[in-house]
């Protein structure tokens, strides 16, 4: 770890004493026990002055005896040399997300099944806030912080450790009674709203973007590649779970929340035993009028069976524990003025209206844009500029205008209209259903940085060091006219970017020529082809088997697969018609990238599922969906996601939805996870 700053010259250090090594040990003590006050507890002990001053003994000592300088010390919090890139681990147990609801009436229903499941008239409950954060995983051994990493797909995360020890109410060294040797533990790390707003008043005034919430801004922070990044940061993290331990476990959560705090741990301040459902929507209700004056954005409160032995018997699902909800508040609606109706244009040419908007707090997040979505919402909605309106966020998330406010006696502006021509390139503008679209294609610069965007996007070609930013300069230089253009790059090329170095450009090359071999649905997906997504690239990969196949299909041809209607099949047909897209796929062709090819199902006639198709529906348990998904296409057969006279067979996960009904009810036959196993294993041993 680096320690620059604040020790230039270990070379050469005096004997150490006992007065130091007790002085040193003293010092460490009590300042970790004024930042748990202070960070943790909110509750200092000492004036800002006596802390620093403490402090700055503490460096001074160690300047002076470097040796003794330990990962633990409050003075490794500065941040460490930049890594290359976040490392994963495995997480010591699966870290589930949890099913949210916000109608009441689906938290009796939870509670119901609860008691049902159990067998008994009266189940206790904790609930605590469901903080807007990231969720990390903290590992202990021996009482000290080693490891920490995000959630990432729930088994394996980022590594995260340097840029965690950073934040000040996370304890490097734990303490108390009972103590486990090893501790894993899960929490949140966010961001307190005033110091939100003072980072974005900072990052304002220095020409940099803001971040657009808490979230957002907790997020970027943590996976940092520059540690001193985030040390500059104001995160907080609270825990919430014991993970794992190599101790008994506490027998209840409320007893894990105990034990944590003992150990030294944040947990929630605002939490609750319940001993009825009915004071669970009690704590529901006056948290969520609480919610405007906390100091920390949260979304919902979290609902736990109390009971370890409870838990362990309801068990989990595929991505979600059985004795756990998510009780979300509603979204939050607020009132602003329509300052102006701008234009979006995205990667496919759409043309999105964007309300401009006097700023307004909705969340703890200041809003200055909504989307209106298309024309005609804007129409339904009869929104114009100068109107007053109320402002959501939906899903607590993103902005929409939810409706127009009347105010008497408005002189109201006239309807607003969509342009006749590009607000980008100046190309004139069609219409397809509700939505309006730039024809400019390739020579319209949004279009362009949109359709590079998608072509790199980890479900097309993957080019990982592609992001926005080197996009736009890539398009604003002149460097890339056309998706060919990205594989005439050279490292000359990079260096004249802003943010590229010898390192960078030689990875940012290396992962565009790995790009070069690729899968023909995925090469398909890359090229942004309107409403053909993955499924669609999918199932013309497996119809056709390649490219060329597809390129010379008509619409006939196109529409006699199940899948594929009049739109989608236009669609196609006008892609591969139009000479400039032709060209730039001649042109990667001829640069090398190489499509490969698959044979069509048809051909495939001694495959086991041949013809047959397969729709889910329901969590799986013993294996995800993707799996599922390829071992089905390996024998054969096809995963559609809607039920039909033409599917072969419905598999039911847990909790299914109206699929299972709609097949019965056409008579298509339905498996259960198990029964999918056993047809699986007959049929591939074939």
């Amino acid at each position: 770890m680096r320690q620059d700053s604040l020790y230039p010259d270990s070379s050469s250090t005096p004997e150490i004493s006992r007065a130091d090594r007790d002085r040193l040990t003293d010092l460490k003590t009590q300042i970790r026990h004024h930042d748990y006050l202070y960070y943790v507890k909110d509750q200092p002990e000492v004036s800002d002055g006596e802390y620093d001053r403490l402090f700055r003994e503490l460096v001074e000592l160690e300047q002076k005896h470097p040796e003794l300088i330990t990962p633990d010390s409050p003075t490794q919090r500065v941040g460490a040399p930049p890594l290359d890139e976040l490392g994963k681990v495995r997480h010591e147990q699966p870290m589930l997300s949890l099913d949210s609801i916000v109608d009441p009436e689906e938290v009796l229903v939870f509670d119901q099944r609860m008691r049902r499941e159990l067998e008994t008239n009266r189940i206790e409950y904790t609930v605590e806030p469901k903080f807007d954060g990231l969720s990390v995983e903290l590992v202990y051994d021996q009482g000290r912080f080693v490891r920490g990493s995000t959630r990432g797909d729930g088994s394996l995360g980022e590594d995260i450790t340097i840029n965690l020890r950073t934040i000040r109410s996370l304890p490097l060294q734990l303490h108390g009674e009972n103590l486990p040797d090893h501790l894993a533990v899960r929490g949140e790390v966010y961001m307190r709203l005033g110091d939100f707003h003072a980072l974005n008043r900072r990052m304002t005034e220095r020409g940099l973007d803001a971040f657009a919430n808490p979230r957002n801004a907790a997020a970027g922070s943590l996976r940092q590649l520059d540690s001193q990044i985030t040390a500059s940061r104001p995160l907080v993290v609270t825990c919430y779970e014991v993970m794992a331990t190599g101790g008994p476990r506490p027998e209840s959560h409320w007893d894990e929340l105990e034990a944590l705090i003992q150990w030294g741990l944040p947990v929630p301040v605002l939490r609750r035993r319940c001993d009825t459902i009915d004071q669970v929507l009690e704590f529901h209700r006056a948290t969520e009028q609480q919610r405007d004056n906390l100091a920390y954005e949260i979304d919902g409160v979290v609902v736990k069976v109390n009971r370890g032995d409870w838990q362990a018997r309801l068990g989990m699902k595929s991505r979600s524990p059985r004795w756990a909800i998510a009780f979300k508040f509603p979204p939050r609606k607020e009132i602003t003025e329509v300052q102006d109706i701008a234009i979006s244009v995205g990667r496919t040419g759409t043309l999105t209206p964007l309300a401009l908007l006097k700023p307004v707090e909705v969340g703890g997040v200041t809003i200055s844009r909504a989307t209106l979505h298309n024309a005609d919402e804007v129409a339904r909605k009869d929104i114009r500029v100068g109107d007053t309106v109320r402002v959501e966020r939906a899903g607590d998330v993103i902005p929409a205008i939810a409706e127009r406010i009347p105010v008497p006696d408005e002189t109201r502006s006239a309807p607003f209209q969509m342009p006749n021509a590009c607000p980008v390139c100046s190309a004139a503008v069609a219409r397809e259903g509700a939505y309006y679209y730039c024809t400019g294609q390739a020579s319209c610069p949004a279009q362009l940085k949109g359709a590079i965007e998608h072509f790199a996007s980890k479900a097309a070609l993957n080019i990982e060091g592609l992001g926005k930013k080197t996009v736009a300069q890539l398009v604003d230089r002149g460097l890339v006219k056309d998706l060919s253009d990205l594989y005439r790059l050279d490292r000359e090329h990079l260096l004249e970017l802003e943010g590229f170095a010898e390192r960078s450009s030689t990875l940012l090359l290396d992962a565009i020529a790995q790009s070069k071999t690729m899968p023909l649905d995925r090469f398909l997906m890359g090229l942004g082809i309107r409403q053909v997504g993955q499924h669609i690239a999918k199932v013309l990969a497996q119809e056709f088997g390649t490219l060329e196949a597809i390129m010379s299909a008509d619409q006939d041809r196109l529409q006699q697969i199940r899948e594929i209607g009049p739109e989608i099949s236009a669609s196609l047909c006008s892609y591969f018609q139009e000479r400039s897209n032709r060209q730039v796929i001649d042109q990667l062709q001829k640069l090398g990238l190489s499509i490969q090819s698959r044979p069509p199902l048809s051909i495939s006639t001694d495959l086991p599922f041949s013809g047959r198709s397969f729709v889910f529906t329901g969590g799986l348990i013993r294996m995800t969906r993707n799996e599922a998904t390829s071992l089905v296409e390996r024998l054969g057969g096809t995963v559609s996601s809607s039920v039909s006279r033409k599917t072969t067979y419905v598999v039911v996960g847990d909790e299914p939805g109206s699929k299972r009904d709609q097949a019965m009810k056409l008579g298509v036959q339905v498996l259960n996870e198990e029964e999918f196993e056993r047809l699986m294993n007959r049929s591939g041993n074939t």
